[in-house]
Order: C-alpha cells, then structure tokens, then sequence
C-alpha cells in the first residue's frame, strides 16, 4: 500500500524537522526519489542546552522551599544572580557535605545578589523526608525535585546509565544567561570559595588573571 504524503502531513513534516544531522527518506513522490531530510527534532528533548553564553534552559519544578511544597521557576530570578546545582541524590554521603556548605555561605551569596538553587531527580517527598531527618540542618534555599529527569537532561548534567543528575554547577547572570559551568566526578564535593570566587569575578566584568581574588586588580585591555 502506498503512503501518500498530503499537503499536512508535509507541514508537519516540516514541523518535526529542524538543523541538524541527516538521514535518507524513502523513495515517495511527494519528497524525490533518495531525498535527505534533517533528523526529527520530534524525537529530541524539547528546549535549549545549556552552553555558556546563551539562555539558561527554562523549568518550573516542584520542591521544598522552609520546609512546604512549592513549585519554583527559574524566571521567577530574573534580575538576580543564580547560583544553581544538581546532585545525585538524596540520603547519600557528599551530597549533604555540599548542600549544608552552600546553606552555611548563603549570607554571601545574597550578599552578591545571588539566589541558590539545588537539584536532584529524587521526589519532593524524598526531600522533605530527607530535611526532617535533620540531615541538612536548617535549609534556607529551595530543594527542588526532578523526577522526570528533563530539567538534568536540557542541563546536559543527566547520568543516562544511572538516572541521576551528575555534580552539576551554574552561574546564570541576571538575564538569564550561562555564565560559568562546572561537571565532575561524583566522588567529589564542589567548593563554595571557588563558586563565590567565580561569581564575584564575572561581577566585574572585567579580565580576571589566575587565583583573582575580589578586591585585586583586574587586567586592563
């Protein structure tokens, strides 16, 4: 039985298609014989990918914000300074180390019109299991939850082998846009001082040699 391919199937064709690699069609009347297309767009994550320099991928996410359900967006900072970070998951051992260590700095960052976010693909029921089991202390930023796993993905911070959000960090600007980014091993905690020293460097918007710290000379051009 022959396909044929009607004016709508075409646009949404059309649709689904976008930039990118390539694949052959099947021979069909309507496209040409052997005619390449792009690769469906309709089989990608939908949205942006986090790169420096262009916007911060968009989420809305249910989490835990003084100890009460709430859904959180990105947009709702712009204006501010963001600092956010996936983990891998919840009742685990370095992951709490990190979350108390940004809650304990979190004065600084305010200080620097900077808001903290943190990250994971656990529940927020998992959350807020694990912050009234008094593992985190008192947490003054929100823990949001990423359960369908999009936000870690559209972040490029998804272990796709395990399910779990790897040691992802970002500095997003007050526009929206990825300014610094950071991924690495699991084993490893990330450091608040560098984190505070990045952000207070992209703060001046000036050339900042090795080991700059605030209040040191930048470079001139």
């Amino acid at each position: 039985m022959k396909t044929v391919m009607t004016p709508v199937l075409l646009l949404i064709a059309a649709t689904c298609f976008g930039a990118g690699d390539v694949y052959a069609m099947p021979d069909h009347p309507a496209m040409g014989p052997g005619m390449h297309m792009p690769m469906p767009m309709c089989d990608m994550h939908h949205g942006s990918r986090a790169e420096i320099g262009s916007p911060a991928p968009a989420f809305v996410l249910d989490g835990v914000v003084n100890m009460e359900f709430k859904k959180v967006s990105l947009k709702e900072y712009r204006g501010k300074w963001v600092v956010l970070f996936f983990y891998p998951a919840d009742f685990t051992f370095v992951c709490p180390t990190e979350i108390k260590g940004f809650s304990k700095a979190l004065p600084e960052f305010k200080q620097a019109n900077a808001e903290v976010l943190a990250v994971s693909v656990d529940s927020k029921y998992a959350h807020l299991a694990w912050l009234k089991s008094g593992a985190l202390d008192k947490l003054d930023y929100p823990l949001l939850a990423d359960p369908t796993k999009r936000t870690a993905r559209s972040y490029g911070v998804l272990d796709e082998e395990n399910g779990t959000a790897r040691r992802g960090l970002f500095i997003i600007d007050p526009q929206g846009v990825i300014q610094y980014q950071v991924v690495h091993s699991d084993k490893v905690g990330r450091s608040v001082d560098e984190t505070l020293r990045v952000l207070k460097a992209l703060q001046t918007e000036e050339l900042c040699p090795i080991n700059w710290r605030p209040g040191e000379k930048t470079i001139k051009q």
